[in-house]
């Protein structure tokens, strides 16, 4: 996904994945082996492992890697495994393999081989889950599972909505269209907006603005009016169902509902059905909230580039809105929804609220159930909303949250939100070195230096939201980030991934996609190919330690300051810890300029009146303490209230 500094992906999941060794040992150099690898078909057949992504379901041809001469097939058709593929196997897997040892390993590789075709022959769909549970949460750690009643902010002053409805012109009133949800369903409750009115209003907006910010894949209107009529019908009989009764909401479009398409973002999906409601959908429907749109994600979760279109940022239609819960963002950015869903895996709630100017919390891993929303990552993906306000996050992710009896990774936690909560009681840390002024390198290039005045200029408004924290009274105490190689872990995303994908990739259909670019999905699962069985252990056994490690930060801490992007991204969402994502500010006409005003370039990314963010961090299951003090500093600095203008 796009990063917000405008890199084309959050340096590639934040990792470096430079692939194999300049050379292997059979002499051939990395573009020769990777050629030999195109003729033998592995764009559309690479195998689980090293080894095996060196044999192929195509017809057999002649090859150096299998010694010349005529290819044998083994018995089930497929090319037969060779010593010489071992050795270049062995290159990739980092081993070394003697001749008597490649002898022995002979039959046991082909038995292997025909055990993950019989699972290939299973034809199992993307919402068929791993048989393990990845779980975050420590040994010793004592979850809060006592619920209690939502305690909302006191009820807001909407004397002037309410006039601006009364004089006629809710249809195009900005100070309407732009309301908190809390805002929103205080009119609702008392009666002074119909949901009706409020979802035809949205609808329109949506459509007015749609052609410019490439937001919405599928509007919802028949559902959408036949539910706010339902709703307006209860509230008028007193059957009030709490705050998010009767307000228009949008979902990122891998969330499943049953009579709509469900499209993923992508090419070759665009006509795809699901006959049943998501969890989340259908948790919404009964808290009486309104779906009316389907909005646009990147191709499979990645960045902003769908089968349509690129979705734009409304502060600047000239860039990306980020990724991936790129129409989330756009849409509640514009004023076109309520509030919206999205999810994130490694930043795709994080980056488009950043650049979108958006308020998005990103829950704690196993709070909200997935069910019926596209996998891409079984051990990392998590579902979240994005809105005008802490609080309204808050509101939505009562709503949604808890154990469905489907998805297993979900615990039986309770998420309390309480407007009043007295967060002067936490102990708050600040990453101190992400706070540091930046330093330019001697030897720096142009492209560097013109970075580095971006980021120089970017420092003022983390440096003033220090500042503003120290005015409310928190002492800040400093902390780091762990020392911990968490980039290196994050490989399994790409390999639950690829096998999430399996099909796309062996069917050669990922050439469907919009994007195919070499940090793109179909390369990316391609890569995640040579990615071992044995590794991918490895790496979560890692991840254990991770886990320990980001545990001893928050014993010192309950909430922690961080800018927005850095390594805190990659470590909390391998970690599952919660994030609160903030506007903090707009950048003013001095801003320095993008890398680039190329219309919808990946590095069209900040300049001049363009949205800057911080982030508040949590532990585990903290969700609700956490937000509560994010919505201290939203409260206390109003940057939320700011929206961009719509030509």
């Amino acid at each position: 996904m796009p990063r917000e500094d405008g890199a084309p992906v959050w340096d590639r999941w934040g990792c470096n994945n430079a692939g194999m060794g300049e050379e292997v040992s059979s002499g051939l150099d990395r573009r020769g082996f990777l050629g030999v690898c195109s003729i033998m078909g592995l764009g559309q057949t690479l195998l689980p492992g090293a080894l095996f992504t060196l044999a192929t379901q195509a017809k057999a041809q002649s090859s150096p890697l299998v010694g010349g001469g005529e290819v044998k097939a083994s018995t089930d058709g497929m090319t037969k495994i060779t010593p010489e593929m071992i050795d270049a196997a062995a290159v990739i897997a980092g081993i070394s393999v003697t001749d008597e040892q490649k002898k022995m390993m002979l039959e046991g590789l082909e038995q292997v081989r025909k055990s993950y075709t019989a699972i290939r022959n299973l034809k199992m769909p993307n919402s068929v889950a791993p048989a393990f549970v990845f779980d975050p949460v420590p040994g010793d750690m004592v979850l809060d599972t006592v619920k209690k009643p939502l305690k909302m902010s006191a009820a807001p002053e909407v004397r002037t909505l309410a006039a601006s409805i009364s004089a006629g012109v809710a249809g195009d009133s900005d100070s309407l269209a732009f309301a908190s949800v809390r805002e929103l369903a205080e009119l609702v409750k008392t009666r002074k907006i119909t949901s009706a009115a409020l979802t035809k209003m949205y609808l329109e907006r949506l459509k007015k603005c749609d052609p410019q910010l490439h937001f919405v894949i599928t509007l919802t209107e028949e559902r959408a009016m036949e539910h706010a009529a339902a709703a307006d019908r209860e509230i008028a009989a007193g059957k009030y169902r709490g705050p998010l009764h009767g307000i228009p909401w949008g979902g990122k479009d891998l969330l499943a509902v049953k009579g709509y398409k469900t499209t993923w973002g992508a090419g070759g999906f665009e006509e795809q059905k699901f006959d049943y409601d998501a969890t989340v959908v259908t948790r919404l429907d009964e808290a009486g909230a309104i779906l009316i749109a389907k909005l646009s994600m990147g191709a499979l979760a990645q960045g902003d580039l769908w089968f349509g279109a690129r979705t734009r940022n409304p502060w600047n239609k000239r860039q990306g809105s980020s990724g991936s819960s790129a129409g989330s963002a756009s849409a509640v950015s514009a004023g076109c929804v309520g509030f919206a869903l999205g999810t994130e895996t490694l930043g795709s709630i994080s980056s488009p609220s950043t650049r979108c100017g958006c308020t998005g919390l990103r829950p704690t891993y196993g709070f909200v159930p997935r069910t019926g929303a596209m996998a891409l990552s079984w051990t990392m993906d998590k579902i979240g909303p994005i809105c005008r306000a802490v609080e309204d996050c808050a509101l939505v992710l009562s709503a949604i949250y808890g154990q469905d009896g489907h998805d297993l990774s979900v615990q039986p936690a309770a998420f309390n939100w309480d407007a009043n909560f007295n967060w002067k009681t936490l102990r708050v840390g600040y990453i101190k070195s992400a706070f540091d002024a930046p330093t330019l390198p001697a030897d720096a290039s142009e492209v560097q230096k013109r970075n580095f005045d971006r980021r120089v200029y970017d420092a003022k408004y983390a440096a003033t939201a220090l500042d503003e924290l120290r005015n409310m009274g928190v002492k800040l105490i400093p902390v780091e980030m762990p020392d911990f190689p968490f980039g290196a872990i994050v490989p399994v995303l790409e390999a639950e991934a690829a096998a999430a994908f399996d099909d796309l990739t062996r069917s050669g259909r990922d050439k469907l996609l919009t994007g195919q670019l070499p940090f793109d999905w179909p390369n990316q699962f391609r890569i995640a190919r040579f990615y071992s069985a044995v590794d991918y252990i490895q790496a979560m056994r890692a991840r254990t330690l991770a886990i320990a490690e980001m545990a001893k930060l928050f014993a010192q801490v309950d909430v922690i300051v961080t800018p927005s992007q850095g390594n805190q991204l990659q470590a909390t969402n391998l970690t599952g810890h919660p994030a609160v994502i903030v506007p903090n500010g707009i950048r003013g006409d001095g801003a320095p300029k993008s890398e680039t005003e190329e219309d919808g370039a990946l590095t069209n990314a900040g300049g001049p009146g363009t949205p800057v963010s911080l982030t508040f961090l949590g532990g585990l299951y903290s969700d609700a303490r956490l937000a509560a003090f994010a919505k201290a500093y939203q409260d206390a600095t109003s940057f939320h209230l700011q929206h961009p203008t719509l030509g």
